[in-house]
Formats: structure tokens, C-alpha cells, sequence
């Protein structure tokens, strides 16, 4: 009896704390299960998952491409500034020698404002003049078939904008964004509504033209500035190939007072469908450079505005203009040498993405001009060849 007593005695206390133990890391678990479930409560547009802080911060720094952009709207994702507080904004950066928020030389300020499109049809355009004689809106209703006109070669030549500088420097900008130095004409002939966009009819009126900078023109990594209004539309239509669908682009030179080059311009672009709805502001300015917006010559003549329709493969006037002439080009006859054509002394070919070569396979494909008519158009030198071209 005694050692029954004592084995009983023996055994039973650890069976007691055993089980004491077990209980308390079971509490404990369940208590940090219990944590790490509140920690990061779900919302309305993710699933009803824990995820770590790192892994939401990471998404929420996640910024659209520019081609992703164009069709889930761009404008959403930047702050909008007021119409009537745009000029002033630009007055900002172009006295200061800045290439924008983006250091692009554009930012995008919420959907498009568009005015003046009752009277217009698709594949129609329209080009203004202010009373001082000053290039002012351009409108048209862009068509697939006009994207697919224009493609693979300048569709004409550009023109001298009205106030078109007597002397255009060759200067050397240095970009914040890319680090790279720009080496050439300041001023480039801008086009409001773009020959990829709108053909042969973006040449009709020279009230399509304003003087921008270079960098204006094409920003500081040739995907900026007007440029990237541009591929907006251009996207557009390569993600809808063959579609009915119209675009509304308008573009309005911003001056400041008497001013006869502008400090920007406001470009608005919507899609018939809806997908594509922005408007991006561009800066007129160039990095290092102080700018004398009212230095530049008068403009020859005055006139209220300019029509053009066009078709898919031949633009036709809707009323004649009278465009001031495009520059002469030498008679320098490009030679060949096997498949290539050799472009001669000073001269280069230049395609539709504003670069120029020196020699080519398909010489149709461009347009062939002196390299100071080139450089002076905004077309810079490629900076590596490819099977079809050489720089």
C-alpha cells in the first residue's frame, strides 16, 4: 500500500505541469494569430488577406507607363492645375529655365477642354491666328486612316511659323533627366497638330506652326514635350488598328501679354470612345537658356484662320491658304553604292521619327534635305544605324 502511495505521489505532478504548459503556448499562439490578422484590416479593393507594409508601399509607388497611360487615362494620375493659373505657372518655369515638374518640358493636367468642334467632320482640321498675327488653336478630328498615311516619311516640309526668329543659334542643353547635352538649332518649327497625326494637312497653314525650343519640341529624351502628346494619340491608334473611332486634338499656344513666342501650349486630346481623355501642358523653354519670348520678327501677315480636310491618302484645303514657302532644297543628288543610297556632302535623310541618316536602304521612306534644314525641323543625328538605315 505504502508503494502504491508513493508511485501515485511520483507520477501525477509532472502529468500536471505537462498539460499547464501546453495551455499557456496554445494561448499564446492564438493570441499572435489574433494580432497579425488586425494589423492590416482589409479594404474594399484588396482581398481579405494580410499583406506585409513593404508590399503596399511597394504598389503604391507604382507608376503607368506612358503607353498604359494613354488608356487608362492618364490624367488621373497627376494634380490638375486651373486654366486660369496655367499661364502663370508657365511664366514660372520659363523664367526660371525649367524643364517642368516631369523634367520633361510638359505635365498633364487632368481630362480634355475641347471648344470649336461643332462645324468640324472627321479627318477635317482647322487652324486659327490671334489678332496680333500670332499662330493660335489648332483643331482636327483625327482618323485612323490619316495615322496610316502618314506613316514612313514627312508628309511635306515644314513651315516658318508666324515671328519666325531671323537668327536661330546653335546651342548645347544639358538635360536633368538623362544627363545628356543636346548640340544644335535652339529653335525648331513646331508643329500644333503633328505630321504623324494629321499628314500632308498639317502642312496646309503655317498657323499650324509655333517657334518652340528643341526641347519643347521633343522633350529632353525625345519622348517628352510635344512629343509626348503625340505618342498618346499615336498609341491610341496602334491598341485600335482599323477603328471608326475619331480623336479630337487641340492644341492652343499660351503667350504671355504681346509676347510673340509662346510659353507653352496647352494640347487637349479625347478619343470618341472615350478611352484616351487628357490634356498635357507644355513647356516652351530650355534648360540653361534664357529665352527672349518677344525678340523675334514680325510676323509678315494677318490672318483669322485657316481650314483643311483631309482623306486618308490625299488632304484636300477646305479654303486655299497661302502658307508662307517651305525652305529650297539644294540639288545635291544622294548616289548608290549596292542597296544603299549615299546621301551627299551635307545632306541626310531623315525619317518620321525625326532622325537622320546617312545613308539608307528604302530612300522613299524619307526626306531628303540638307543637315542644317534637319537640325533647324528638330531632327537629330541617330545615334546607331539598323538594317535599313546608318546614321
Amino acid at each position: 500500500m505504502m508503494r502504491k502511495h508513493r508511485e501515485s505521489s511520483v507520477v501525477k505532478p509532472p502529468r500536471l505541469k505537462k498539460w499547464w504548459l501546453i495551455g499557456i503556448v496554445s494561448l499564446a499562439l492564438l493570441a499572435l494569430a489574433s494580432c497579425e490578422t488586425i494589423t492590416q484590416p482589409p479594404t474594399d479593393h484588396a482581398p481579405k488577406t494580410s499583406i506585409s507594409k513593404s508590399a503596399a508601399t511597394s504598389q503604391k509607388n507604382t507608376t503607368p507607363s506612358t503607353a498604359e497611360s494613354s488608356t487608362v487615362n492618364p490624367a488621373s494620375q497627376a494634380p490638375q492645375v486651373a486654366a486660369d493659373k496655367i499661364l502663370a505657372q508657365l511664366i514660372t518655369y520659363t523664367n526660371e529655365r525649367s524643364a517642368g515638374p516631369k523634367q520633361n518640358y510638359y505635365w498633364e493636367n487632368g481630362t480634355a477642354t475641347l471648344s470649336g468642334f461643332e462645324t468640324l467632320k472627321a479627318g477635317e482640321a482647322h487652324f486659327e491666328a490671334d489678332e496680333n498675327g500670332r499662330a493660335a488653336t489648332a483643331r482636327a478630328i483625327l482618323t485612323y486612316d490619316q495615322y496610316q498615311a502618314s506613316k514612313g516619311s514627312r508628309q511635306g516640309q515644314p513651315l516658318d511659323p508666324p515671328h519666325w526668329p531671323k537668327s536661330n543659334p546653335k546651342i548645347a542643353i544639358t538635360f536633368a533627366l538623362t544627363a545628356k547635352t543636346y548640340h544644335g538649332y535652339l529653335y525648331n518649327r513646331s508643329h500644333s497638330i503633328a505630321d504623324s497625326l494629321l499628314g500632308e494637312a498639317s502642312y496646309t497653314s503655317k498657323y499650324n506652326f509655333t517657334t518652340g525650343t528643341r526641347s519643347q519640341n521633343v522633350g529632353a529624351d525625345q519622348h517628352g514635350g510635344m512629343r509626348y502628346a503625340e505618342e498618346l494619340a499615336e498609341h491610341y491608334w496602334k491598341s485600335h488598328p482599323q477603328t471608326s473611332e475619331t480623336i479630337s486634338y487641340q492644341t492652343k499656344p499660351i503667350y504671355n501679354g504681346n509676347e510673340t513666342m509662346p510659353r507653352g501650349s496647352i494640347v487637349d486630346i479625347k478619343s470618341s470612345d472615350g478611352l484616351l481623355d487628357v490634356e498635357v501642358v507644355v513647356i516652351n523653354s530650355a534648360e540653361g537658356i534664357t529665352l527672349d519670348y518677344q525678340a523675334l520678327a514680325p510676323a509678315s501677315t494677318t490672318a483669322s484662320s485657316e481650314s483643311a480636310s483631309a482623306t486618308a491618302t490625299h488632304p484636300t484645303p477646305s479654303i486655299v491658304p497661302t502658307p508662307e514657302p517651305a525652305p529650297v532644297t539644294p540639288h545635291h543628288p544622294y548616289t548608290s553604292s549596292g542597296q544603299w543610297s549615299v546621301a551627299a556632302p551635307g545632306m541626310v535623310f531623315v525619317s518620321t521619327s525625326h532622325k537622320y541618316y546617312t545613308s539608307v536602304i528604302n530612300p522613299q521612306n524619307y526626306v531628303y534635305q540638307t543637315q542644317g534644314e534637319a537640325e533647324a525641323a528638330g531632327a537629330v543625328r541617330a545615334s546607331r544605324g539598323n538594317q535599313y538605315a546608318r546614321p
